[in-house]
Formats: structure tokens, C-alpha cells, sequence
């Protein structure tokens, strides 16, 4: 188990004082796929890097199965660290060694013997997939082939933790898909507590279970996946969840009250609701937009709708007899 307690860091210059991170509490059970997501500049990377401590926190504290990770000595620091492994960006993989040679690399600062290092490397190019890859150069690979001997080298030391930071955000689309398909198998099969960091809803969707909204340092919400983004209550998640503003000349704010229905379960989504809405009440609504997606393998769904203010009593009232569906008054500045 991860605990962050009342963790916050500051970076100081000659000139000025930058909060990176502000009272973060945060709880990351064992087995967990756990989503850190948030605009640029919103302290993703910061936070990550606390979890290690690459970043020394001002104040706080990491707790990594009750071990308070900044009271450690730098012995039983770096001993600690070969169980929370990380995986980058941009790979960090060693240019002048082959594929093989990277992924021994970490057990051989640990000490184990050359030819054990060997033979668990090459069950870990087994496991990513590129066991046909140990004496090819990183500059030979694609960034999916990299970013997978990556997390082959991650793994190289039995890790209970990994972290990733924006570990796809240099991939397309497809390729991101494969290595996310890649860490979720690898979380199942071996209980590695998973911490993903990222700024695109896409990533937390397809493999998180569990996620925290970040902005301007502080934990604006978090929870379940799919609680989160199909109903979210804060500001910074609207704007990740919902971005962009509704077209003006789809909804006449002077007539009508926008509402934000939320459908959590394949049932609801498939009801014609607004086709129904208008046949049993006799109430016409605008759809301004509408999704339906998979969160946490549950389908969900968000529609958008312009109702004539007079009626919103009655179409909240109708709307109540499903209770799988949540109603949600809105500005029409926002989508």
C-alpha cells in the first residue's frame, strides 16, 4: 500500500516560491491500476517523483507499505527503490547496450551473477514480447519496442510497484493501446501495484481502476473510475471529463436550461429517452451532444440536452423514475 500524507513540495529561487504540490492525501491499495491525471503544469511528474523520492517532499509524508520512505538512509533508500521501478516518456534506455544488456542492467547494480541476470532477462524479453530482440540496440527499435524493453527493465528486479509517467504520451494511438494491454496483463498476472501517470483521459479509461484529478497541485477529486469521470463534481475534472464549450446556436440560453444526464449502466444507454421524453410528457429536448464509452469495463454514457425552462420541473421529475440515470442542471458555458 502507497500512503501520501499532507505530502507538498515548493521549489524556491532568488525570486519567487512555486507550490508544485499542496496537502496531497492519497491512498494506493496493493493490486491497484491507479490514475494520476491532470492539465500541464498540475504537478503529475512532481508527485510521481516524490513516491521515490527522486523529489524530496518539504513536508508530508510517502508511506510504502508503512515504511515512511523520507526517514529511510540512503542504504535502505536505494535498497527500497528496487521495488518501485519507473518507466518514462521517453524510454531512458542505454543507447550503447543491446536489448539484453539493458534489461541485465539493474540487476547488476543488485549484485546477482551475470549468467542469472542473463536467464532472467531473457524470460523478461519472453514476457514483452520481443524475446527475438536481446541483441538488437535500442536505435534499431520502434518506440513501442523501446518503451516495451522499458518496462522489461523495470521488472528485472521483482518490483511490488510501478510508476508510469506519460510512459505512452510519445506513442500513437495503436501502439499506446498495445502497451497499455501490455501493463494491465502485467498487473494481473503479477499483482504489481500500478501508478499511471498522464494527461489523457484515454489512458485512465482504458486501464485504470481507481483516479485522481490533479490541478495546481492539489487533489481536486478522486475515486473509482468510473464514479469519477461519469459524474464528476469538481471543476478540474469537468473540464478533463467535459472540455470545450456548447455551440450557442445549438442552445438558446434565454429559453432554455441546459441539463447534463448521466447513464451508468448498458440498460439505460440503450433507452430512446429522448424520443420517450417527448411521447409521455409532450416535451421537446435539444440533444446538444452526447457519448457513450467503457469506464472500468461498465459502459456509460453523457448526453447533453436544451430544455424549455418552464418544463424542467417536469422532465426532472420524469427523469427520476430511473435511477440509473443522474440529472444535472448546468451553465450554458459549459459543455
Amino acid at each position: 500500500m502507497i500512503e501520501l500524507r499532507h505530502l507538498s513540495k515548493t521549489y524556491s529561487s532568488s525570486s519567487q516560491e512555486v507550490n508544485a504540490l499542496n496537502d496531497i492525501n492519497l491512498t494506493i491499495n496493493d493490486g491497484d491500476v491507479y490514475g494520476i491525471i491532470g492539465m500541464s503544469g498540475a504537478g503529475k511528474s512532481t508527485l510521481v517523483r516524490c513516491i521515490n523520492m527522486l523529489e524530496r517532499p518539504t513536508s508530508g509524508q510517502v508511506l510504502v507499505d508503512g515504511k515512511d520512505m523520507g526517514a529511510l538512509s540512503p542504504a535502505e533508500l536505494r535498497k527500497e527503490r528496487r521495488s518501485i521501478t519507473m518507466i518514462f516518456q521517453q524510454f531512458n534506455l542505454l543507447m550503447q547496450r543491446n536489448c539484453l544488456s539493458n534489461v541485465c542492467f539493474p540487476m547488476e547494480l543488485a549484485g546477482m551473477k551475470k549468467s542469472d541476470a542473463k536467464a532472467r532477462a531473457m524470460e523478461l524479453l519472453e514476457t514483452v514480447g520481443l524475446p527475438d530482440k536481446a541483441d538488437t540496440y535500442p536505435a534499431q527499435l520502434s518506440g513501442g519496442q523501446q518503451q516495451r524493453i522499458a518496462i522489461a527493465r523495470a521488472l528485472a528486479t521483482q518490483p511490488k510497484v510501478l510508476l508510469c509517467d506519460e510512459a505512452t504520451s510519445a506513442l500513437d494511438p495503436t501502439t499506446t493501446h498495445q502497451i497499455l494491454t501490455l501493463i494491465k496483463d502485467i498487473n494481473r498476472k503479477l499483482g504489481i501495484t500500478v501508478v499511471v501517470i498522464t494527461h489523457q483521459m484515454s489512458v485512465v479509461k482504458e486501464i485504470c481502476s481507481h483516479v485522481a484529478i490533479l490541478d495546481n497541485g492539489t487533489v481536486k477529486e478522486e475515486g473509482l473510475v468510473g464514479a469519477v469521470f461519469a459524474a464528476p463534481k469538481s471543476e478540474a475534472a469537468r473540464r478533463l471529463v467535459f472540455p470545450g464549450r456548447a455551440d450557442k446556436k445549438v442552445s438558446d440560453p434565454a429559453s432554455e436550461q441546459q441539463l447534463r444526464l448521466v447513464f451508468r449502466d448498458d440498460k439505460t444507454t440503450a433507452v430512446p429517452l429522448v424520443a420517450r421524453l417527448a411521447q409521455e410528457t409532450g416535451v421537446a429536448a435539444n440533444v446538444i451532444s452526447a457519448t457513450t464509452q467503457m469506464l472500468s469495463d461498465e459502459v456509460y454514457g453523457s448526453m447533453l440536452v436544451g430544455v424549455p425552462k418552464n418544463d424542467i420541473p417536469l422532465v426532472i421529475a420524469y427523469l427520476s423514475q430511473y435511477p440509473a440515470i443522474t440529472v444535472e442542471e448546468v451553465s450554458a458555458d459549459v459543455q
